[in-house]
């Protein structure tokens, strides 16, 4: 499978890291590896993931973030990576905007 990150998604990775960086210095490139680190753990189970507002949605391992996806044929398009503190109905609209 090949794996596609697009532009909303790389958004929100940069956003995350800004918002741990402030946090801490440092904690937002761990933020960032950890998060690309999940993202490539998807190609080989792609798929197995529930669905959650018609996108498969793959929880983070370290961070409070979920993966949002669709796999197209032999593709693995990565659609949004949002923060699961949010309310709900913001990441709803989040992701219908993405459609």
């Amino acid at each position: 499978m090949t794996l596609r990150i697009l532009r909303s998604a790389i958004e929100d990775l940069a956003e995350g890291r800004i918002f741990y960086d402030l946090q801490q210095i440092g904690i937002g490139g761990m933020f960032f590896d950890s998060l690309f680190s999940d993202i490539e753990s998807l190609a080989p189970k792609a798929g197995i993931h529930p669905l959650h507002y018609g996108f498969h949605r793959a929880l983070a391992t370290r961070f409070p973030y979920a993966i949002y996806y669709k796999v197209v044929d032999t593709d693995v398009l990565v659609y949004r990576i949002l923060d699961c503190r949010r309310d709900p109905r913001n990441i709803a609209a989040e992701l219908t905007d993405v459609l």
